[in-house]
């Protein structure tokens, strides 16, 4: 097999990898539902509960770009490999936690060795696969990201009607050690690295950027220090400055600006994806607090109610994935009006219906809302990064992410603050207002879309991996 021959294990290589972002994704969310099993019985504070949540959110943001870059200069096997080893620890880790603030360090830590371990996805699709099977992988990736975000809740409730709330968290050492053993079968391997990793790693980059998120995130998170708005501004301005300067000196980035100045598509694809997640992560918190504190359904059944999201965005991923190379940035404006379709019909329908009746009837527009949503994260993900050199795809990839998760933290907070100001009494009502939010942010990335598909019609096709403009 010549360098140029694609690796034939690669389509297995990719199961492994997408099954190991499927438990670090999951966990964002999938430990909402055991959270009143976990008060109960460590017993745990209000404060503990919010950072057993938060703290993983939080670390997971931090160090997606770091990680991201470390596989760069390392080689994405080796990252993913003591990334996979640190998230399998780290959940036994949580298991096995005694009392609420081991829990919480627990939690940390496992929310950043899954933030290494994420970027690395899509440096390996980026890696292994060419032309259409690229749109084919990542479309797979995008499910994942979907499934992982809607399912979160199903697999909880379904994992506390049988057992302990410890096994939310003891479920992933047994599938991320045969994720382990068949990764290091299967992942290709990086040619041996020379020089020193001192002099390839942007250490004052990391803390500069460190900061900024820190200080974007943290206040979202915990709902005070509004002042760290500030220091995240100067970081942010800071860190710009100096990973210009460091191109400029001929030194190694962090994060090469020239990704988002001089790669065709990446930074309104980057724009999209955050505001996108801004509209569409945010409403898993108010639907669960709607079905469980104002119709009373359980856990399980809160998470079986938005099952058709799930069910919806994962399928139109993976033909989306197929179809990207074909229909392009089209895909994203119709899977964007699909999402705020079937949301708008969501925050209509919850208030005709009798109360009884509304998980079942809230269950179309789901569907199609999800099959939307499905056919945004896939082509997104494909069309942000296609014009990105290979040796950056991971850093690429985490500054991706990284904005994601931004706009995570962003939606659910404006999401949440809605919801509750029409609290208590009219539950679809302030249903209905959340939903309001989400879709106008929807539209919003949808006119960014068409942009860019405006951008695109007018520009000649760009071989792929074209170099970063140096100007």
């Amino acid at each position: 097999m010549t360098s140029a021959e694609p690796d034939p294990r690669r389509w297995k290589a990719l199961a492994v990898t997408l099954a190991a972002g499927f438990m670090g994704l999951l966990d964002v969310s999938i430990v909402n539902t055991a959270l009143p099993s976990i008060q109960r019985e460590l017993p745990a504070s209000n404060g503990g509960i919010q950072w057993v949540v938060s703290g993983y959110a939080l670390t997971f943001g931090l160090v997606l770009v770091t990680g991201g870059r470390l596989g760069d200069i390392l080689g994405r096997r080796k990252m993913f490999l003591l990334a996979l080893a640190g998230f399998v620890l780290a959940s036994a880790f949580c298991g096995a936690a005694p009392n609420e603030w081991t829990l919480v360090l627990a939690r940390l830590l496992q929310g950043a060795v899954a933030g290494m371990l994420t970027p690395q996805n899509s440096g390996l699709i980026q890696d292994m696969f060419r032309g259409p099977e690229r749109g084919r992988a990542f479309g797979l990736f995008g499910a994942t990201v979907g499934i992982s975000t809607a399912v979160g809740p199903v697999l909880g409730g379904a994992i506390l009607s049988v057992a302990s709330w410890r096994w939310v968290f003891f479920v992933n050492v047994p599938i991320g050690l045969l994720a382990f053993v068949l990764a290091t079968r299967w992942l290709p391997k990086a040619p041996r690295r020379h020089g020193r990793l001192r002099d390839e790693v942007d250490f004052a980059g990391i803390v500069l950027l460190g900061l900024a998120v820190l200080g974007v995130l943290l206040p979202l998170i915990s709902g005070g220090m509004w002042w760290l708005f500030a220091v995240a501004a100067v970081a942010g301005f800071a860190f710009v400055r100096w990973e210009r300067r460091t191109v400029e000196r001929g030194r190694p980035p962090l994060l090469d600006i020239r990704l988002f100045t001089g790669t065709p598509g990446y930074a309104s694809g980057a724009a999209v994806g955050a505001i996108y997640f801004c509209g569409f992560a945010g409403i898993w918190l108010v639907f669960a607090i709607f079905f469980q504190q104002g119709l009373g359904y359980s856990p399980l059944e809160s998470g079986l109610a938005v099952t058709p999201f799930a069910l919806g965005s994962a399928v139109s991923a993976a033909v989306a994935g197929r179809l990207v190379s074909t229909w392009g940035r089209k895909l994203t404006a119709i899977g964007l009006t699909m999402v705020a379709s079937g949301l708008a019909v969501v925050a209509v329908v919850v208030n005709l219906v009798p109360p009884q009746f509304a998980g079942l009837a809230v269950a179309l527009p789901l569907l199609v809302a999800g099959v939307g949503g499905g056919m945004v994260i896939s082509p997104n993900v494909t069309l942000t990064l296609e014009c990105v050199p290979a040796p950056l795809s991971g850093v690429a990839g985490g500054a991706l992410q990284t904005g994601q998760r931004i706009g995570t933290a962003i939606g659910t907070a404006v999401l949440a603050a809605v919801f509750h100001a029409l609290l208590p009494g009219d539950y679809p009502r302030a249903l209905s207002a959340a939903l309001g939010c989400a879709i106008v942010i929807t539209l919003i990335a949808l006119g960014l879309a068409l942009a860019e598909l405006r951008v695109r019609r007018a520009r000649r096709p760009l071989p792929e991996g074209a170099v970063i403009s140096q100007d």
